[in-house]
């Protein structure tokens, strides 16, 4: 088959703990054999140093810190743990996050509570366990004023400028600080989220919310902590690779032509704790934190979750499509793109898969569907050079797929199994041992 049409190549960074799972001659094959279908692997120790990185930066910075993960990015029981190993919190959003948070154990005062409108039991549940609410608006701290609730609170921002349905006004938020029937309703700070990876902005918002803890201590509140939120960007590709895509991301290269009109930025010159840095660098942010004795807090997901896993998938079709005077193969694998998240937001996941098991052959170019009836169903509509053509019973693993590509779009389309989530760990004798997360 011809190359004139495939798409560049582009490798994803790889972790030791990956390249071994992809040299051991049995080990995915046993899995695949065990599950009977697509699945998930998850390596919990690298969650683990991805929380000691944004430790690290705090701590660089002499500001007093703290990381809650948004489990809404992923809902693997072995995250959590990870992250009460390493002393980090955890972001929920639900009775059901802030359950399986304990569970894993995640303590009460290391919940923090975010989302909209939060029910009635999910307000109780997290006062009974002391946790920290991010409280959205006007009405729902009216719910925990009229319920009696001993609520450790932020009051979460609307950024100026913004057109978020998320967060209260400034009026909004100045008619919080004087209300005078908060009871055993305690004002810990304030919270904002910004949508992109720009630290300059998020510093900038920050060093108003110091003012905003000065101005609030004066009328009696505690306000010792700001959150700045998520959004912390993950490198999945070089910069030279992602370059070159954006220069010539051509429609041909791509299974009937298909186009799209943005994609996630999979390079990034600051990601996870490096963009804390930077954050911290900026306006001389640390400096203000530390003389005004304000705790920093941050609620990163797809950045905990950067080289932890990735997700499986057998080949059980395989076509031979012909465009542009070109030839390409058109698989289908045993699942569909629900567990390849990146689709079903109009985008493509681009970092490519690898063939496996690793056998000579002729470089082939190859796009990717579903097992379902849907046209629309690709998990890569790009054709993706691979090493050798790929064959019945094969596996494809795309890397890096921890960060919401694995379960935030789940569904048992056409009474499919969804993927179980393998979890992986280390022996003393340099082996992985496996077993099912327990989400």
């Amino acid at each position: 088959m011809g190359l004139s049409i495939v798409a560049p190549a582009m490798p994803a960074h790889r972790d030791e703990w990956e390249l071994r799972l992809l040299a051991d001659p049995d080990l995915l094959r046993d899995i695949a054999f065990a599950v009977g279908g697509p699945f998930h692997v998850m390596y919990p120790e690298r969650v683990g140093d991805n929380v000691d990185g944004f430790r690290a930066a705090f701590a660089q910075a002499g500001v007093d810190g703290a990381i809650f993960y948004g489990k809404k990015a992923n809902k693997a029981a072995c995250v959590v743990r990870a992250c009460a190993e390493h002393g980090a919190g955890v972001d929920v959003s639900s009775i059901g996050e802030l359950s399986s948070a304990l569970t894993q154990g995640i303590r009460g005062e290391e919940l923090m509570v975010t989302g909209p409108a939060k029910s009635p039991e999910l307000l109780w549940l997290a006062t009974r366990h002391g946790a920290l609410i991010a409280v959205d608006a006007p009405d729902e701290l009216d719910g925990l004023v009229r319920a009696g609730l001993p609520a450790r609170v932020l009051l979460r921002m609307l950024p100026p400028g913004s057109t978020s349905r998320f967060g209260m006004t400034e009026a909004e938020l100045d008619a919080a600080l004087r209300r005078t029937d908060l009871g055993p309703i305690t004002v810990e700070g304030f919270s904002f989220h910004l949508s992109g990876y720009d630290p300059i902005a998020r510093a900038e918002l920050a060093v108003t919310l110091i003012e905003r803890c000065r101005g609030a201590r004066e009328q009696g509140h505690r306000a010792g902590t700001i959150s700045i939120g998520g959004g912390f960007a993950v490198d999945y590709l070089s910069e030279g690779t992602w370059q070159d895509f954006l220069a010539d991301s051509d429609p041909r290269r791509f299974h009937a032509d298909k186009r799209f009109d943005s994609y996630y930025p999979y390079h990034a010159e600051c990601p996870g704790p490096d963009m804390l840095r930077a954050i911290l660098r900026h306006g001389n942010l640390a400096q203000r934190l530390r003389e005004n004795e304000i705790r920093l807090a941050i609620e990163p997901g797809r950045a905990l979750l950067d080289r932890a896993g990735s997700t499986v998938f057998r080949v059980q079709g395989a076509k031979i499509r012909s465009a542009h005077d070109d030839s390409y193969q058109l698989l289908t694998v045993d699942g569909t793109s629900l567990s390849l998240s990146e689709q079903w937001f109009d985008s493509e996941y681009l970092p490519d898969p690898t063939l496996w098991p690793d056998r000579p052959g002729v470089p082939t170019a190859a796009s990717v569907g579903a097992a379902t009836c849907l046209e629309s169903d690709m998990l890569s509509w790009r054709r993706i050079p691979l090493p050798r053509a790929a064959e019945l019973g094969d596996l494809l693993v795309y890397p890096n797929t921890a960060g919401y590509q694995m379960d935030s779009n789940e569904s048992a389309f056409h009474q499919l199994p969804i993927p179980p989530k393998v979890v992986l760990y280390d022996t003393s004798d340099g082996q992985f041992r496996w077993t099912l997360d327990t989400r």
